[in-house]
């Protein structure tokens, strides 16, 4: 791996863990130590139960710690934008250095199998005709047809994880907005609208965004443990089928979330998110632990 490469995707791998730190620690600690005894969790149980009302009168009244808890959502996304580019670009290497070797040792394989076909041909031509024998070169091999096989899943899993990074970020940032110019509200009009645009905001940052996330994630884990050991190391593997799973659990939260906005955000898409935090803890370590070729 060169070290101009090197050197950024160990860049990136110290911004995952700060977001991954973020996401694991930063939020619930915050949550626990300062939300939660201004009453948070039944805030949050409200919203869970669709009673908007008493939620908006939480954030109406905390709107500063509100605001410092959806900042940090924020900050720690923001922070993951780059690693769907990171991770392609370190399987999209990592394949044409396997596909390279593979064309090394087959090219040696056609040399010595053709010098001997070569060589038994002369030897033949020798004993029935009387000529010397020559020595014959064997042939260069091109690159195979299908050396890029497979690239169309990496290509879509990048994709996917940008347009969901994307997706669920504008949708945090959207639905902070609205809370903050609601909860500032005093027109019952407006706080009569809540029952129809959350649940919408709900469905179009933890159902389209989330969902997106984990569908670029499998795919990720899959290009991953695919190939297995033939390819990687086996921390490398180990991470592939753990995006598979990190995967999965936000494709479930999603579903959950479009059958119930309320509940499934307050339940499945905090478990998810820690799970996906997680995963990227990982692949952050595993960065900054990378090493130029010899």
């Amino acid at each position: 791996m060169k070290r101009g490469l090197l050197a950024r995707l160990r860049t990136n791998g110290v911004t995952y863990i700060v977001a991954a730190l973020i996401l694991l620690l930063v939020v619930p600690l915050y949550q626990l130590l300062i939300l939660n005894p201004t009453g948070f969790g039944q805030a949050e149980s409200n919203a869970g139960a669709q009673r908007y009302i008493a939620y908006l009168a939480w954030i109406s009244t905390h709107m500063s710690p509100f605001l410092i808890d959806r900042a940090l959502l924020i900050i720690a996304f923001i922070l993951l934008i780059s690693f769907p580019y990171a991770l392609y670009r370190i399987i999209v290497a990592q394949e044409i250095m396997y596909q390279q070797e593979l064309d090394e040792t087959e090219e040696l394989d056609d040399e010595e199998e053709e010098e001997e076909i070569a060589t038994d041909n002369a030897a033949m031509t020798a004993a029935n005709e009387g000529e010397e024998i020559a020595g014959a070169e064997g042939g260069q091999l091109a690159m195979p047809e299908y050396a890029w096989r497979g690239k169309s899943f990496v290509v879509l899993a990048i994709w996917l994880s940008m347009i969901g990074l994307g997706i669920y970020l504008l949708g945090l940032i959207i639905s902070t907005g609205y809370l903050f110019i609601i909860g500032n509200s005093t027109a019952n009009a407006a706080r009569e609208n809540v029952e129809t645009y959350l649940p919408l905001l709900s469905i179009f940052t933890n159902t389209l965004g989330t969902g997106l996330l984990g569908m670029g994630a499998l795919f990720f884990g899959a290009m991953i443990a695919r190939t297995g050991k033939n390819l990687w190391p086996t921390s490398w593997v180990l991470f592939g089928y753990a995006g598979l799973f990190a995967g999965a659990i936000f494709c479930i939260s999603a579903v959950a979330v479009l059958s119930a906005p309320g509940i499934g955000q307050s339940t499945l898409t905090t478990l998810a998110t820690l799970v996906f935090a997680a995963w990227l803890l990982w692949l952050g370590i595993m960065l900054i632990r990378l090493k130029a070729e010899a």
